[in-house]
């Protein structure tokens, strides 16, 4: 009788073993049929993928041609100055001329609105639409660029939009520093003040901070 008692029970334990098997496998189908993993620890999956603000995927935009170039055009996203990438036609040569209508190709991309997929991206411009440029005036350093506005008196981040496009070309000298001034003449906004010619660098505070402009740039 012992023995007998000790085989049902001994059977009684694998039928129980089973069962709990059986359900163990039932509740992972489920859990699976839910879309959710059956694991036996936690697991850290990760954070959902989300969308990466002031980036444009792809090359650089523009239309392709023989003779275009691949610049870097500062743009305003989120509260900063960002680089997008544009394919342009540039001059290439080193006079004054050539320089000035290297400033004007770039100005006019600046004025611009921002393309389609730039604009999905998050970015806008906060350069003037009638902003002009143009030559040193007499006495100027020849590197040096006159805006038809003083620097000082652009709108928030249009400074560093203009510093940061030109300090990655041949308009900059050595030091990626750009020489920038007001109205020479006595024309345009704001002509009594801010028309000295003085020195910028494309820093982070001028990038990021929309007051930096106010006092940006090293006199000569």
């Amino acid at each position: 009788m012992n023995g007998a008692r000790g085989s049902g029970m001994a059977g009684g334990r694998r039928m129980a073993g089973v069962r709990r098997g059986v359900a163990a496998l039932l509740a992972g189908v489920a859990l699976a049929g839910c879309g959710i993993r059956a694991t036996p620890v936690p697991v850290d999956a990760g954070s959902a993928p989300s969308r990466v603000a002031c980036g444009v995927r792809g090359g650089a935009s523009g239309v392709p041609s023989e003779g275009a170039s691949e610049v870097r055009v500062a743009l305003v996203c989120s509260g900063r100055v960002v680089d997008v990438r544009r394919r342009l036609e540039l001059p290439s040569g080193d006079g004054v001329r050539d320089r000035v209508e290297l400033a004007r190709t770039l100005l006019r991309e600046l004025r611009r609105n921002p393309r389609d997929v730039e604009v999905a991206a998050g970015f806008t411009t906060a350069v003037p639409d009638d902003l002009l440029v143009e030559g040193p005036a007499a006495g100027d350093e020849r590197a040096a660029l006159r805006l038809s506005r003083p620097p000082s008196a652009l709108p928030s981040f249009a400074l560093a939009q203009l510093v940061c496009t030109f300090a990655d070309t041949q308009l900059a000298d050595s030091g990626r520093g750009i020489l920038l001034g007001g109205p020479a003449f006595g024309t345009g906004v704001g002509a009594s003040e801010g028309s000295e010619v003085r020195r910028y660098e494309c820093s982070t505070a001028l990038r990021t901070r929309t007051e930096t402009a106010e006092s940006a740039g090293v006199p000569l």
